[in-house]
């Protein structure tokens, strides 16, 4: 978590923007939050432990975090804006259940390789990119296995 704490305070630094109280604490909770959280959910994280901190505030200082490049947006198709790690944390790609929204971090390096190939045969300079495949997981369509 230093690394990022690091990152964000230069980030602010370098555009002019001070750190203030309620930024590290939105910052902090953000961190300590595994999962992949909403706007919502981050308020009621960040409000426990500082009560005065506003729904906007952490609006505003995820979308600096994402910025910074130390979140990033996630959408599971239903609707709420969630944001992930991002910061010194390795690419993978979603799979989310359409019924439960349960989402599934996996990585396949051999997609990788392939949207490697697809952009060197387009001559295509990749800056990032996102896969999300949308349906339905083995509990929610009734083959789970004991």
């Amino acid at each position: 978590m230093k690394a990022e704490r690091a990152h964000f305070f230069n980030f602010l630094k370098e555009k002019g923007l001070k750190l203030t109280q309620q930024r590290e604490t939105i910052l902090n909770a953000f961190l300590k939050t595994e999962k992949h959280v909403s706007v919502e959910d981050l308020y009621n994280i960040a409000r426990r432990k500082d009560s005065t901190i506003g729904q906007a505030t952490v609006f505003r200082t995820l979308k600096l975090l994402a910025e910074a490049e130390i979140a990033s947006h996630v959408d599971i198709g239903d609707g709420i804006r969630r944001f992930e790690h991002r910061y010194n944390h390795k690419h993978h790609d979603h799979l989310i259940c359409l019924k439960c929204h349960k989402v599934i971090e996996a990585v396949d390096e051999s997609i990788e390789q392939r949207q490697e190939a697809l952009c060197k045969k387009f001559s295509f300079q990749p800056v990032s990119h996102r896969l999300e495949i949308f349906g339905v997981c083995k509990k929610c369509s009734g083959k789970v296995k004991n």
